[in-house]
């Protein structure tokens, strides 16, 4: 009797257990029907803009979450205004502005003082501006803001580490070539813009040796001017207290030389087939370029919904048709990048062994014709605009990033709203927009295909899809002295 009571208990147990499951079970055929709310309209806390009589704009950001400020300087003019035979120069500058430390105080002192306080003092460089930076605890501003104040306005520049920065940049050319990924996206851009465009010419061992101290002081005093600065402050601090505190700094420098937009004209390459043959690998970098657009181009959010569905993660037709259901990529992606006040590239990459190299390239050609038979279709735009929109805050999740953002927009020239309306933008997208715009700007005809790999194990010739042109990636010989000889010690 007791066994049946306990086998009777176990039954009852099972049935409730995949009655359960039953109900799960049913419950997730049903999770489509879930109704999803409307993501709420964003709207970031703005920064105060401040614009200061010399022509220094001043963006102030309370965040009281931390005892913390930080803060960023950006100064107009980058390697794109340097010097062909002189390329590398903003990168030392970026680098030597630190290490070498005040008119005061040597760089490693600066070091020593600002760990004592847990604190962080730094400088940099890209392509069109130069950048200081501070990061500290609210107790410790004003000494921290002194040395900030003091690196801007009177750096020395000592040459004991600007031959550092150079021998650091030395060992960056001797390994540029050891890994293919590197070297595709070098010679990509190359293809995409010319190889002496200032967005894809690259330093060599001469151009950096003819660097000099004189080249560095000359560039900061042409640039480092108040009406070719924006600050932006964050952090645990009072919007009024910290306005005074920068006018006490900066109010009185007097304007100097406005910097000058460079003036570039990209050269492409002439569509067709680039070959890098590298011998001590068994896979191949595959990239189709040409030019893209800039962010102030109206067809901008419809290209950002394209790019998402077509190439833009592991949902998209690329990742789905070519990795997924053909199996031949390692990885697979791109689309039509917007620069900021340039045209970004359109690029179209891809990863894939040796023995299917031209199966890979004849199929993401495959992928670009089926664009006009096969649209990007409504269940392709709403998982684009959900991948956007759904990510879009976490780009925006602290007055920090939203400051920085505001900060690109007003070195930009775009309107200070710009970041708000995305959100608006990307939604009214439609089918017909992306539709459009694939058109318009996807001719597979006019792209130059690179191929990096090693040629001995291509299943066909890259001759067999058209005339093939071999780049010459060899590394201009050092100048004589200027590296120690093999077995030398440096």
């Amino acid at each position: 009797m007791k066994r049946a009571n306990c086998f009777s208990f176990a039954l009852v147990l099972l049935i409730c257990f995949f009655s359960g499951n039953l109900h799960l079970w049913a419950q997730t055929q049903t999770w489509q029907q879930i109704a999803i709310p409307k993501l709420p309209a964003f709207h970031p806390a703005q920064p105060k803009r401040i614009e200061l009589p010399n022509g220094m704009v001043v963006f102030l950001q309370e965040d009281h979450e931390l005892p913390m400020i930080d803060g960023t300087a950006r100064i107009r003019g980058g390697e794109r205004s340097a010097p062909a035979n002189k390329m590398g120069l903003t990168e030392i500058y970026g680098e030597v502005w630190r290490t070498g430390g005040t008119k005061t105080q040597t760089g490693d002192q600066l070091d020593d003082y600002l760990e004592q306080r847990a604190a962080k003092v730094e400088t940099g460089a890209s392509g069109d501006s130069t950048t200081v930076s501070w990061s500290c605890l609210k107790e410790d501003f004003d000494d921290v803001f002194r040395v900030f104040e003091d690196l801007l306005r009177n750096p020395e520049f000592r040459a004991g580490k600007i031959e550092i920065g150079q021998k650091g940049i030395y060992d960056g050319i001797s390994r540029r070539n050891d890994d293919p990924g590197q070297i595709a996206g070098r010679e990509a851009a190359k293809l995409a813009y010319g190889a002496q465009n200032p967005y894809a010419r690259v330093a060599e061992y001469a151009t950096v040796a003819a660097i000099t101290r004189q080249d560095l002081v000359e560039w900061h005093g042409k640039h480092v001017h108040p009406n070719n600065i924006i600050v932006g402050v964050v952090g645990d601090f009072d919007s009024a207290k910290m306005e005074a505190r920068l006018r006490e700094a900066f109010a009185s420098w007097p304007r100097g030389q406005a910097a000058k937009d460079a003036e570039i004209k990209p050269e492409p390459a002439k569509p067709g087939y680039y070959q890098v043959d590298k011998t001590d690998v068994n896979q191949s970098n595959i990239q189709m370029v040409a030019l893209g657009i800039t962010r102030k181009n109206p067809d901008y959010f419809a290209i950002s919904v394209f790019n998402e569905a077509f190439g833009g993660g592991f949902s998209s037709r690329l990742f789905g048709d070519i990795r997924t259901t053909k199996g031949l990529a390692y990885a697979v992606g791109g689309g039509v990048s917007a620069g900021w006040d340039h045209p970004g590239m359109l690029r179209l990459m891809m990863s894939t062994k040796s023995k299917t190299t031209i199966e890979s390239i004849e199929a993401l050609d495959e992928e670009i014709a089926d664009l006009g038979k096969r649209p990007i279709n409504d269940e392709e735009i709403k998982r684009a605009k959900d991948a956007i929109l759904n990510s879009f805050v976490f780009r925006f999740d602290s007055p920090g990033k939203v400051l920085q953002e505001k900060m690109a927009y007003e070195f930009y020239g775009y309107p200070l709203d710009f970041l708000e309306n995305f959100q608006r933008e990307i939604e009214k997208v439609t089918k017909e927009d992306v539709a459009r715009v694939a058109a318009k700007y996807i001719h597979r005809e006019q792209m130059a295909v690179l191929v990096v790999g090693n040629v001995s194990e291509f299943d066909k010739p890259l001759s067999s899809l058209g005339t093939v042109n071999q780049l010459d990636i060899a590394i201009p010989a050092a100048p004589p002295g200027l590296l120690p000889e093999p077995g030398e010690h440096p």
